[in-house]
C-alpha cells in the first residue's frame, strides 16, 4: 500500500516507518494518523516482520507534534474524538505484539513524544530534544502523554515535564529513563537496527508474550501480574519454538524459530 505522509519499507525482519512531512517537521495531522493506523495493521499481518523502527524524515525532527493549524479548529466534541482516535492508534502500536523502536532523530514534542512513549524502546540522537509543551497552547497531552510518561518516569518527572512544557536534551531524557540509549546523529539508525536485530533473533511468540506481560502487568497488583506471567509462561511451553529453543541450546547451535 502506498502512503502519502509515511514511508514504509520492510528489510529482512525489520519494518521501517518514516514520518515524511519534513516541511512541517513531520507534524501529525489526521491523515498521518490514519496512515499510521493502516501501516501498523500491515506490519502486524506480515509474518516476516519481527520488529519495527519508527523515525522521521530529514535531520531536524522525529515528529514535532500535532499539526497546529488543524488543532486550532477543534471544538470540545471533535477535540475529544481527536484525542480518543490518536490514543487508539498509539495503543495499537503499543499492543500489536511486535516490538517497536523509536529512533528519535530530532524534535520529539507533543504528539511526537507521545508516539515515542508508545514504542517499546526509545533511542535518541544526541541532538534530539523531547518534551510535552501542550500547556503552552492551552491544552494538555491528548495521545497518552500524561499516562505513559508517569508510568515510565514517575509522577514527579511527568508533572514537571507536562506542567512546565519545557524541552529536555537527549542526555536528560536518558537520565530520567525516558529513552533507553543515546547515539551520535550519524549512528542512530544503525544503533536502532542493531537493537532490533537482537530482538528479532529471539522467539517471536516469546517476545510477544513478554511485551504483554510487562504492559498488562503494570496495571495489576504484583500478585495478579505474577499469575499472568505464569500463565503466559505455560502457554509458551506448548510452542514449537520453545522446543526448538531448548533443543538448540542443548545441541549448542543457533535456534531456528518459526513463530509457532
Amino acid at each position: 500500500m502506498a502512503y502519502e505522509n509515511l514511508l514504509y519499507e520492510v528489510k529482512g525482519a525489520i519494518a521501517y516507518i518514516t514520518f515524511n512531512r519534513p516541511k512541517v517537521l513531520n507534524a501529525l495531522n489526521r491523515k498521518t494518523m490514519e496512515e499510521l493506523d493502516a501501516c501498523l495493521a500491515e506490519a502486524a499481518a506480515d509474518a516476516t516482520v519481527r520488529a519495527l523502527i519508527l523515525t522521521g524524515a530529514g535531520e531536524k525532527s522525529f515528529v514535532a507534534g500535532a499539526d497546529i493549524g488543524e488543532l486550532a479548529q477543534r471544538t470540545p466534541v471533535d477535540g475529544k474524538e481527536f484525542s480518543l482516535y490518536g490514543q487508539s492508534v498509539l495503543r495499537r502500536l503499543e499492543t500489536m505484539g511486535k516490538p517497536s523502536i523509536a529512533a528519535i532523530n530530532g524534535f520529539a514534542l507533543g504528539g511526537g513524544c507521545e508516539l515515542a512513549l508508545a514504542c517499546t524502546l526509545r533511542m535518541a540522537s544526541r541532538t534530539a530534544r523531547l518534551g510535552q509543551p501542550e500547556v503552552k497552547l492551552g491544552i494538555l497531552p491528548g495521545y497518552g502523554g500524561t499516562q505513559r510518561l508517569a508510568r515510565l518516569c514517575g509522577r514527579g518527572v511527568a508533572a514537571q515535564l507536562v506542567l512546565t512544557g519545557e524541552m529536555i536534551s537527549a542526555e536528560e531524557a536518558l537520565r530520567i529513563g525516558l529513552v533507553n540509549q543515546v547515539a551520535e546523529p550519524g549512528e542512530l539508525l544503525a544503533a536502532a537496527e542493531a537493537m532490533a536485530g537482537k530482538i528479532a533473533a529471539n522467539a517471536p511468540l516469546a517476545v510477544k508474550y513478554s511485551i504483554e506481560a510487562i504492559d498488562r502487568g503494570l496495571d495489576m497488583s504484583q500478585e495478579e501480574g505474577l499469575f499472568l506471567e505464569a500463565t503466559l509462561f505455560g502457554l509458551l511451553c506448548a510452542t514449537e519454538d520453545m522446543r526448538e529453543g531448548t533443543r538448540a541450546f542443548l545441541e549448542k547451535r543457533a535456534a531456528q524459530f518459526k513463530n509457532r
